[in-house]
Formats: C-alpha cells, structure tokens, sequence
C-alpha cells in the first residue's frame, strides 16, 4: 500500500463574479486576480500501484478533479460570506473541508481519499482524518509552526572523551554551539465550534514552552532538561510534557522539532 500526496494550489478574490483561470499551476490555478485569498491543498491518496502505469493515481487527474468539485465549493462560501461581512472561522473552513472530502469521495479509481489537509499561511494548518466514514470524523486538526533560538552540547559524562567526539562530533564542541528552531504543534478538537481560539493557543504555546527556551543553554538553563541529552528528540519530549493538557478546548496530538531544514522530530506521547 502507497500513500500518494499531491499539493493543489488555488486563489480566490472574493468579490470578483469570475476567476482568472491562469496558466501556473505551480502558483496557482485559478490564478487570482489583485489581493486574492491563496490556498494549498493538500490531498493524501492510499492505494495499490497501477502496474502499468506505476501510480497510485495520475497527479494531473487529482489538480483535476479538485478543482472541479472543491475549488467552487470554497469559491462559493467565501464570496457569499464576504458580501456579508462576515468571519469564516476555523470550524467553518472544517466544514468546507468536510463537504469537499464527500464531493471527492469514489474519484479517485480504485485510490481511497486518506487525508486533507488546507495550508492557511506558511505557519498555519487545518486538517480532517479522511480514513473513517464522514460520519466518523469526529476530529479536525490544527498546526501552527513557532520559532526559537538556542545552544546546546551533546554529550554523556558516562563515556569517554573519545566516544563523545566519535559519537556526536561537532555537537560535542566544548562550548556548546546554537540553532534555530522550529517548532510545529498539532492540536485535535471536535469539528463543530467549541470556541477554540488561536490568539488563546499561541498564548499557551509561548508561555509554557517558547518562553522556557528561547535564547538559553539547554543543557543549563532549562530545568526541564536538566540531566538529559538535549537532541532533537528528547527537546520534542520536553514540548509534549510542557503543553501536555494545558489547552482547555483542544487536545495536544503531537509536536514536532526541527533542528535543521534536514532534521526533525515529532513526538506523539500518551494522551491527556
């Protein structure tokens, strides 16, 4: 079995009666015209690779097909609510996501729709767990990336000199040496509004953790990690035990670190 993930972009200026179809669908398509609203969708497909072919599915097939059936669903919504001035909230864009994954549904051959997943801003992401029947989705996901400087050393008192140096390298140098990381964390919450807000999730997310480590010597500073090797890893620990039910109207479902643009971590620890 295969998961195949496929990446449709679109924009969508509200007040305009037609969209600009364009011709880059590496940007966007429809195109947008002016300020327009851009978006990212993401569309996971599980399936058995076609041998004649070698695909899941054929990719243009998926550009395709979302935008035939999804891309007016949010064209729609949005330009009705925006005539009335009205807010499009996270669980109404849920539920866009859930009309769009029934409008998808049977497709994509003989490859089952497993996950969508819509990319806000650069930072921000709304996704819905397709594996289950529609009645089934009882959980919308929402991540948000956060940064954070801050040195450390890898090193274990335990061994020697030489196996330090052999095992962690450069890491070991012995005044330390920094990072700047990055930090996704990915809450569930049921799809229907329970007043989750965002401003309330940064808040929480930078007081119990960002504020802790931001600019410090992990390996000294920070008490939570005192006596522990400070990778990538066990500073994903860290987070989950730092934000481990501390949101009142969403559940932490899991954290992820990146020490570099080519290392990272997501830690899934038991729930709340």
């Amino acid at each position: 079995m295969h998961k195949l993930t496929r990446l449709v972009r679109f924009s969508i200026n509200p007040f305009l009666q037609t969209e600009v179809e364009g011709a880059n669908p590496y940007a966007s398509r429809p195109a947008g015209e002016g300020l327009s609203i851009f978006f990212e969708l993401s569309v996971g497909l599980t399936g058995s690779l076609d041998r004649a072919t070698g695909f899941v599915m054929n990719v243009l097939d998926i550009d395709e097909t979302v935008r035939e059936y999804v891309v007016p669903l949010f064209a729609k919504r949005i330009k009705a609510d925006y005539k009335k001035a009205k807010h499009i909230g996270l669980y109404e864009l849920a539920e866009i996501l859930k009309l769009s994954r029934g409008k998808l549904a049977g497709k994509f051959d003989k490859a089952v729709l497993s996950e969508l997943t819509l990319k806000l801003n650069p930072f921000r992401k709304l996704s819905l767990d397709c594996s289950g029947a529609a009645e089934d989705c009882k959980m919308i996901y929402f991540g948000e990336k956060f940064e954070f400087a801050a040195m450390h050393r890898l090193w274990n008192d335990e061994f020697s000199d030489e196996r330090n140096f052999a095992l962690f390298g450069k890491c070991a140098n012995p005044t330390g040496h920094g990072h700047n990381y990055v930090i996704e964390v990915t809450v569930k919450t049921p799809p229907k509004g329970n007043d989750f807000c965002i401003g309330d999730f940064e808040k929480i997310v930078d007081d119990e953790f960002i504020k802790h480590v931001d600019h410090k010597n992990l390996n000294v500073d920070v008490s939570g990690l005192s006596g522990v090797n400070p990778t990538v890893e066990n500073i994903a620990s860290f987070a989950w035990d730092s934000l481990i039910g501390k949101f009142s109207r969403a559940q932490l479902h899991c954290v992820t670190v990146w020490e570099t643009d080519k290392t990272s971590c997501s830690y899934f620890g038991h729930s709340q």
